[in-house]
């Protein structure tokens, strides 16, 4: 594939294009030369823009908004072709978790629990990104630009636990049952039927909770003091029953407000797609078909004012409540996705997932045990010499004669399979020492009838 000539005239969007004409080109595997040669065109130029920028204060424009999609792009392919422990592939993610981080800032709605998954995971990003800097294995312009936005992450995530850090011992217990009961509202609100069973319970609780205020505020034990931190309980007991209220209202009339029902529509379309790539993604995931998801939510959530969605008169309708946590769940649905990638590239992807089918086979077969004879193991070891044979020089060779990565989690997972082979052999033995084979079916098959099976 080469580069149109029309792009030529600016190398940021000649990067750009190029990269969307391969992630469209789902007729051959990614190869690794493709997209480590766009990674260093592209380093290349945040070279010299770093150089220009460091006589002056950097002003974010449509150059960085292009970079940033580059990135982006070539972060998504560094994770198809396999390449997860290194620098680029993080990209990505680390603005994965940037949005995250924002959305539930700006929503107040956290607890320890929340933010202690994404620090365990930035201290891993940043350790592959240190790394890669003290080894020289990626440019520094790279590791620089990846440094910045760990900071970003950082800074964010410290600021969200100052905030909880000013909560009082006392109202802890408080605050993380309304965080609770308020993930169950927006949970419930964003069902299109329910029972009003369900919300009964929740609004039964937050007016027990409601209950223990005196002339709205929250005791200490013994109801001697008042413990600091009043505003933060107090506004998010009232955000509860705004949503309880939101949520009868939409049961009354079974929709969100109609202006909103075009972007309702379009994120419920968006969950739907990504919940199933969830389930799915061992076998229909290229880590590239997220960037559609990313760039449709962007545009949804840069339709807010003031982190309200509005209509064409600027009014706020109702449903905010259900949008918003569309939203939020639709990202959190693509971190998940991005941070179980395996460090297995796409061409080697369909071996792998074979594996990992017949090694759970396998673990169920030993687990329950027999009786079973030679015959109940043919087709695991027929899977297995197919996989064998497609080696050469016992390395799994792509198409171009490369050697994809993922090469060692392959061969993990084969020789583990191989090892539950032999168990199960050594236990069926066992069990028929002393015990004549009647049926000369019975007996194991060795490498030669296992080829002429794969022939057939």
């Amino acid at each position: 594939m080469s580069v149109p000539s029309s792009c030529n005239t600016c190398p940021v969007l000649s990067s750009l294009k190029f990269n969307r004409l391969l992630k469209k080109d789902r007729g051959d595997f990614i190869k690794s030369s493709d997209v480590l040669n766009l990674y260093h065109q592209t380093v290349k130029q945040v070279t010299k823009l770093n150089d220009v920028r460091e006589e002056q204060p950097p002003q974010k424009n449509r150059v960085d908004t292009t970079l940033s999609d580059v990135f982006s792009l070539l972060s998504l392919f560094f994770l198809t072709i396999g390449k997860t422990k290194e620098c680029p592939a993080t990209y990505c993610q680390i603005s994965s978790i940037r949005q995250l981080l924002d959305h539930m800032n700006e929503s107040a709605v956290y607890n320890e629990s929340d933010l202690a998954p994404f620090q365990r995971r930035l201290d891993e990003l940043r350790d592959i990104v240190r790394g890669d800097k003290e080894s020289g294995k990626h440019p520094v312009a790279m590791t620089k630009l990846l440094d910045r936005q760990l900071k970003e992450c950082y800074n964010i995530l410290a600021s969200m636990k100052e905030s909880l850090s000013e909560l009082s011992v006392e109202l802890v217990p408080i605050h993380e049952r309304l965080v609770t009961l308020r993930r169950q509202l927006v949970a419930l609100a964003a069902k299109e039927n329910f029972s009003k069973a369900e919300l009964k319970p929740i609004q039964e609780e937050l007016r027990k909770i409601d209950s223990k205020r005196v002339d709205g505020k929250f005791l200490g034990p013994g109801g001697a003091s008042v413990p600091t931190s009043q505003a933060l309980c107090s506004s998010l007991l009232e955000e509860c029953f705004d949503i309880a209220q939101e949520i009868r209202a939409r049961e009354d009339s079974k929709h969100v407000a109609f202006e909103l029902k075009p972007i309702y529509d379009r994120l419920s379309e968006i969950r739907a797609e990504l919940e199933n790539l969830v389930l799915t993604r061992r076998w229909s995931l290229r880590e590239t078909d997220l960037w559609n998801y990313t760039v449709r939510l962007q545009e949804i959530d840069k339709m807010r004012v003031d982190g309200k969605f509005v209509d064409a008169e600027g009014n706020k309708p109702t449903g905010q409540y259900v949008l918003l946590y569309l939203l939020r769940r639709c990202y959190g649905l693509i971190y998940r996705l991005l941070s179980s990638s395996e460090p297995v590239s796409e061409e080697l992807m369909p071996v792998a997932n074979k594996l990992s089918t017949v090694k759970k086979c396998l673990n169920e077969v030993l687990k329950y045990g027999g009786p079973f004879n030679p015959r109940d193991l043919y087709p695991y070891q027929l899977a297995l010499f197919q996989i064998d044979s497609m080696r050469k020089d016992g390395k799994f060779v792509g198409a171009d004669g490369s050697m994809p990565e993922g090469q060692g989690v392959v061969m993990a997972h084969l020789n583990e399979c191989h090892e539950l082979v032999e168990m199960l052999k050594e236990a069926m033995n066992e069990g028929e020492e002393g015990e004549e084979v009647d049926d000369g079916d019975e007996t194991p098959y060795d490498d030669d009838e296992l080829e002429d099976e794969c022939a057939d």
